[in-house]
């Protein structure tokens, strides 16, 4: 590199540094302060090994026993997790006392009290997912078997990485369980909050632009398809709504088809109720209703503009299943 690259360079790194120093929030240096978000992916997909141990193996553990080979990947995961719960409680420490003196053996004792708490969760967990397993086999006749669904299907791999995300979220973990959830949104296209309450036999079909925010309720046995959207009626207050319940819940053996949008933390889908495809609901149902678009027009037309052909959908319900 030339003097005069060089010079340029330097004058570059001078102009962020001095960027670095505006005391914005993405201005932020402690590094050692926030959790590695490589490590936390590592870490759920250590987890979901432990859920499914023979689906997804690990080839870096020599013991050739089951034993051997579970001690080994809880032994690991607690270190490693207890290590990132350590840093998110510190960050969390500093963020609420920024002039503190944080007690570093607390804190780790804490860390450890948390992972070891979570993964004693870890067979209630696994039951979930078995259930979840179990709803998609008998809703989805294109499935070959239960292997293909856990193997391939990206429904069941959101709903997993949930299942686990929501039982630290539940023991006030900062910021890891929204970590591991939107790993599973970049991997799935499936968006769970880890907040949201869900039920056992939960089935999503396709999954792709499926959105569940984070005060919802789902009871058992629902069933949702893709592009469905369990959201807030309105989030223009902005963080005054934190914590506020502001989506639906969803009662037990309910079907919402796909696009269908059911906003509002007042909004309650009655029990064995139906949502047809693309319905907007803000408001509550009783139980065992069928939601359903009518009147839907087609019109065909030809290079021109001219009309070929205009259908009124008129024969009643229409649904869209894949």
């Amino acid at each position: 590199m030339g003097t005069q690259e060089s010079n340029e360079v330097n004058k570059l790194v001078d102009d962020i540094l001095a960027d670095y120093k505006r005391g914005r929030d993405i201005d932020k240096m402690m590094a050692y302060n926030m959790p590695d978000q490589e490590a936390v992916r590592t870490i759920t997909k250590k987890l979901i090994r432990m859920l499914l141990p023979g689906f997804y193996r690990d080839k870096f553990y020599k013991s050739y026993s089951e034993y051997g080979n579970l001690i080994v990947l809880i032994e690991d995961v607690l270190y490693n997790l207890s290590k990132q719960i350590g840093i998110v409680l510190r960050y969390q420490f500093y963020s609420e006392n920024p002039d503190g003196e944080v007690d570093d053996e607390k804190i780790n004792a804490q860390a450890y009290c948390l992972a070891l708490t979570f993964c004693n969760r870890i067979p209630m967990i696994r039951e979930y997912v078995n259930t979840d397993l179990e709803a998609t086999f008998r809703g989805d006749p294109a499935a070959f078997n239960k292997d293909e669904i856990i193997l391939s299907y990206p429904g069941i791999l959101a709903t997993t990485i949930n299942r686990l995300a929501h039982e630290l979220f539940l023991l006030n973990v900062p910021l890891i369980p929204r970590m591991m959830t939107e790993y599973a949104h970049s991997k799935t296209g499936i968006d769970i909050h880890p907040g949201a309450t869900i039920g056992k036999y939960f089935f999503i079909d396709h999954g792709t632009g499926v959105v569940i925010g984070s005060t919802t309720e789902i009871g058992e046995h629902v069933k949702v398809y893709q592009g469905v959207t369990l959201g807030a009626l309105s989030t223009a207050a902005g963080q005054a709504l934190h914590g506020v319940k502001r989506h639906p819940t969803i009662e037990d053996n309910v079907t919402i088809y796909s696009g269908a949008s059911i906003l509002g933390g007042e909004t309650v889908i009655g029990h064995d109720s139906v949502i047809g495809s693309n319905a907007f609901i803000t408001k509550s149902i009783q139980a065992g209703t069928r939601v359903t678009i009518q009147n839907q027009e087609l019109v065909f037309k030809d290079k021109d503009g001219s009309i070929i052909e205009s259908n009124d959908l008129e024969q009643g319900a229409w649904f869209y299943v894949i």
